[in-house]
């Protein structure tokens, strides 16, 4: 069996990235959960919060640096195995791309390291500011990274120029605002937030569990806890405003989520389960909820969502109206500069469907040339597979609610019960730290393979944006890149586990007796001139 360049190329990107978003999301919740912590500290003056401040920013700091290793290597690959990609969009995308790296990394590297280095050196205050500042830095990084994949899912704010044969940014601002990539932001970074509380929360019960640190770990148990149910409500409501993005600008992605294969009447059901069916375009043994798909789509009773047999046979109309726009600008090219009128105004009129008449460049050289049977082979290319679509997003929301299942327990116990929780609750949250990954990474899976056959939604088609690289050389990189990621897992965990099992550096009274003489220092009239201890 031969395989597939393309196909090869999307397998390595996706282990890439997947590998990548294990890190990020506790980072992104940790950071803001420390600040929480240490901004107690500032307030009541008790060593405990110190205590845990220093702990569990121990923790995001293992995880920080890995994540920003496995981060470098993802945007090396757009050039490496998406060059036309990179060249034929690289303007927009690299817009964010460069921000990001520029503000939000600078911004959060440079203060991870007076984090850790400058509690002898800062006031209190001061290395508060600190804390705060490298929450800041992680969440912006987060945001220029989604406002990149937003436009990917939602390509506004540019144009296609005929001349230079590449997209051009037209508008900065509408790029950064995207609705998709701010929806895609909130939702994403309440995920990240969500992990981090299930993991404090998980690894404080263990203590409780093994009698270790108690003190620690009730304090822990109700931040998380309190953290972590705003958070998890938050996922679910900017989740809904997610589907809602997604009606507007990718109508496929969610009929092939919901397994709608005809459009339905308005307020259109919501499938709870079902069997889909690709081949016989029909979903078995569905059980359907009224009205819900419809108010969470169209926020309407009367808004109609199109089924997958319609979109199919829109996107065909497009692919037609695609071969117009190549047509003209072939003819541009051709011309040299010297473009008829009715040439140039072709063009315009059908320019918006140019990404659909590179379809079938999957099926002939020149789109032109296409077939009636090519024509309707393109055009079912934009349904991606739907069953692995169907059971991920179902799955993904039944961890969603499940999150806040745990956060109101564990909240009441906390604030109502007096942290009396039964041996049980506490073994369950420990075996529960995994499963915001899962949802997590099945969230990005949805969001990813549900906009094929495109890399840019309704412009570029996956299948010419890869480079022109061989099978050798992607599987020597793919099995390089397995090898090197698995390595910074493991050694991710076995320094994870390392700190957990070690506990706080420092116990209580020994914290007390350090800011003691850390105020003693800095009130000091020599405090400049004295070496910190």
């Amino acid at each position: 069996m031969e395989i597939d360049i393309v196909e090869l190329s999307r397998l390595q990107f996706a282990m890439t990235a997947m590998y990548h978003f294990l890190f990020v999301p506790l980072t992104l919740g940790l950071s803001i959960i420390v600040a929480i912590m240490e901004t107690v500290y500032v307030m009541t003056d008790r060593p405990i919060w110190r205590q845990m401040t220093k702990f569990w920013g121990t923790l995001f700091g293992i995880n920080f640096v890995l994540g920003v290793s496995t981060g470098i290597t993802m945007e090396f690959q757009f050039g490496m195995n998406w060059s036309y990609y990179s060249h034929y969009v690289g303007d927009i995308f690299g817009a964010p791309l460069a921000v990001e790296g520029l503000m939000a990394f600078f911004l959060e590297a440079t203060f991870v390291g007076l984090f850790f280095f400058g509690w002898d050196k800062l006031s209190k205050r001061a290395h508060l500011v600190v804390a705060w500042l490298v929450a800041i830095g992680s969440n912006l990084s987060a945001l220029w990274i989604l406002v990149a994949n937003g436009w990917m899912q939602n390509p506004v704010g540019a144009e296609f120029n005929p001349m230079s044969m590449r997209m051009e940014m037209t508008s900065f601002f509408d790029v950064v605002f995207n609705q998709v990539a701010q929806a895609k932001f909130v939702h994403t970074v309440s995920a990240g937030y969500v992990t981090a509380s299930v993991f404090v929360l998980g690894v404080s019960a263990w203590y409780l569990l093994k009698g270790r640190h108690t003190e620690l770990a009730r304090r822990s148990i109700a931040v998380a806890a309190s953290f972590g149910l705003a958070s998890a409500l938050s996922v679910v409501v900017l989740g809904d405003e997610s589907g809602y993005s997604v009606t507007h600008d990718q109508k496929m992605k969610l009929a092939a989520i919901e397994g709608m294969w005809e459009t339905q009447p308005a307020p259109a059901s919501f499938t709870l389960v079902g069997i889909p069916d690709q081949a016989a375009r029909e979903t078995h043994y569905a059980v359907h909820i009224p009205y819900v798909m419809g108010l969470i789509g169209t926020r309407s009773l009367t808004g109609e969502i199109p089924g997958i047999s319609e979109l199919v046979q829109q996107a065909e109309d497009r692919i037609r109206s695609g071969q117009i726009a190549y047509d003209a600008l072939m003819t541009y090219r051709a011309s040299k500069g010297v473009v008829p009128d009715e040439v140039r105004a072709t063009f315009e009129e059908h320019s918006k469907d140019l990404g659909f008449g590179l379809l079938l460049k999957r099926y002939v050289d020149d789109p032109r040339q296409a077939s009636e049977d090519q024509i309707k082979m393109a055009a079912n290319d934009t349904v991606p597979t739907v069953w692995p679509l169907f059971w991920a997003f179902r799955l993904m929301v039944a961890l969603g609610f499940s999150f806040i299942a745990v956060m109101v327990w564990f909240f009441w116990m906390a604030s109502f019960r007096r942290m009396q929780f039964p041996r049980i609750a506490l073994w369950l949250a420990v075996i529960i730290i995994p499963t915001p990954w899962i949802a997590a990474e099945l969230g990005w899976f949805v969001a990813e393979f549900g906009r094929q056959p495109w890399t840019v939604d309704g412009v570029l088609p996956t299948a010419l944006s890869a480079s022109h690289l061989s099978v050798t050389e992607l599987l020597i990189t793919l099995a390089g890149f397995v090898l090197f990621y698995t390595v910074l897992f493991v050694i991710e965990m076995g320094l994870m586990l390392k700190y957990i099992r070690k506990g706080p550096y420092l116990d209580v009274p020994e914290t007390d007796q350090w800011q003691k003489r850390h105020r003693e220092r800095l009130t000091s009239p020599s405090a400049l001139t004295q070496p910190a201890e």
